[in-house]
């Protein structure tokens, strides 16, 4: 990450890859949005977004009541976006306000305040509802692997190559089947009882690299 960022400062950009390559697979299966939609509040008002990045800045403030809050910049592949934070939802989020962090975030845009006299509505608020570390997200919401199979395309070396994929990454994840057939409009689902899996950005990769496809609940 030092090395990244001492790259940015001096060219303006990253050369040796950016610093959430490790965690594409989580960018792509658990956010619902990105940095950039916070530059569009209008367009995402009563939407939760779930988004993910990197913190650039951050200053850990006081307000002239006395109150604690905070201002933090967060950035991922193509934007980047100044959030501020205030109230309660500081106080218990702050610890995830430092300098290179990564973070996941699930904020709420909420309808800003409708004005009696002309009956328009103010700028959208944004209502902090969940932070983890980028580094946790794995862990905390992948429950279930479903390997979707073509019948069509099914060999016997594939399904080797899974089996002994599934046997080296073993885990505590149910993992679940669906063959289907387009054709006839046949879809089977068939969950596993023996076998469970650990769900890891490694395991994903190796199915992506076998042109496996899949999806996470």
């Amino acid at each position: 990450m030092t090395k990244l960022k001492k790259e940015r400062e001096v060219v303006g950009i990253y050369i040796s890859g950016h610093p959430l390559d490790d965690f594409k697979n989580e960018l792509k299966h658990f956010c619902r949005g990105t940095i950039g939609d916070f530059h569009e509040q209008e367009k995402n008002v009563n939407r939760e977004l779930a988004v993910a990045g990197v913190v650039t800045d951050v200053r850990h403030l006081t307000s002239k009541a006395g109150k604690g809050w905070g201002s933090f910049v967060v950035e991922d592949y193509n934007d980047s976006y100044e959030f501020k934070i205030f109230g309660e939802e500081y106080l218990k989020y702050r610890h995830f306000l430092m300098l290179n962090n990564f973070v996941y975030m699930k904020v709420f845009v909420q309808e800003g305040w409708k004005y009696r006299e002309t009956g328009q509505h103010g700028n959208p608020k944004l209502r902090f509802r969940a932070f983890k570390q980028l580094q946790d997200v794995m862990e905390s919401f992948a429950k279930k692997l479903t390997v979707q199979l073509d019948v069509n395309e099914l060999k016997a070396v594939d399904i080797e190559i899974l089996r002994e994929l599934f046997g080296a990454n073993e885990g505590n994840h149910i993992l679940n089947f669906v063959v289907y057939e387009l054709n006839e409009r046949i879809k089977i689902h068939m969950p596993s009882r023996r076998q469970k899996v650990n769900i890891s950005s490694e395991l994903l990769d190796r199915l992506e690299k076998a042109q496996v496809h899949y999806r996470i609940n």
